[in-house]
């Protein structure tokens, strides 16, 4: 048995998110059929982790086991070949037996992209805020989340996920133009969780004591505490350490 782990890249615009379900479109159903249709075998795709619909990847870590033994450059070069535009694999390699791209991940990323300007490149990869916003004063109140924490105020209700506590290692703004990035790194992630944070972030931003906002917000354990998630379109899976 042989067990191949893919780097993939993926456009999220016109999907309902990683996982497979009913009645929608998901990344993980079109990259297993395209693999099914290679191999002519079944097999279980894993991911590192389940982005929501019509966010994006640029290092989403999956992989699956076949009693195959592939070419793997061939492999890549065929899969990509079916795969749609939006899709692309970027790496393919063979990996120990005992790994699990969600279980054996150590540490993930996202970034989210602010445009200070309406521009049609920028559209679907970003979220359109009319403001000038100063990293100095972001960077200021991302340190409040940064550490071991509930973030329970920043999770979507899932019934399936009881323990909400996570450790958040990095929370940083920069500038680049009209661009706003914003990269946090953190052990686990909860559903919803970043959109939640960003968007708490520009409440706390206009806030008189935006401190003293966040800090209220973690205390509560209660979604309703938190600010409105930024839209989906602005956010990418970043990297997947393990």
């Amino acid at each position: 048995m042989f067990n191949y782990k893919l780097t993939i890249q993926y456009e999220g615009t016109d999907y309902a998110g990683w996982q497979i379900q009913e009645n929608a479109l998901t990344i993980q159903e079109v990259i297993s059929n395209s693999i099914k249709q290679l191999l002519q075998e079944e097999i279980s795709l894993i991911g590192a982790g389940r982005t929501d619909a019509g966010v994006h990847a640029l290092g989403q870590v999956a992989n699956f086991n076949s009693n195959q033994q592939l070419d793997l450059s061939k492999f890549k070069y065929s899969l990509n070949a079916v795969l749609p535009k939006d899709i692309s694999i970027t790496n393919f390699e063979i990996a120990n037996n005992d790994f699990h791209s969600r279980f054996s991940a150590k540490r993930r990323s996202y970034i989210y992209l602010i445009s200070n300007q309406k521009s049609p490149f920028f559209d679907r990869y970003t979220y359109t805020y009319f403001s000038n916003l100063k990293t100095e004063k972001l960077n200021d109140f991302s340190s409040i989340i940064i550490g071991v924490k509930d973030f329970t105020s920043f999770s979507k209700i899932n019934i399936e996920v009881q323990n909400k506590i996570c450790e958040i290692y990095e929370a940083r703004w920069r500038s680049q133009k009209n661009l706003l990035i914003f990269y946090i790194e953190a052990n686990r992630f909860l559903y919803g969780m970043v959109r939640a944070i960003v968007g708490s972030l520009l409440k706390a931003y206009n806030s008189e004591d935006g401190k003293s906002y966040l800090e209220n917000v973690i205390l509560k354990k209660e979604r309703s505490a938190a600010a409105d998630a930024v839209p989906a379109k602005g956010l990418f899976l970043y990297k997947v350490k393990y």
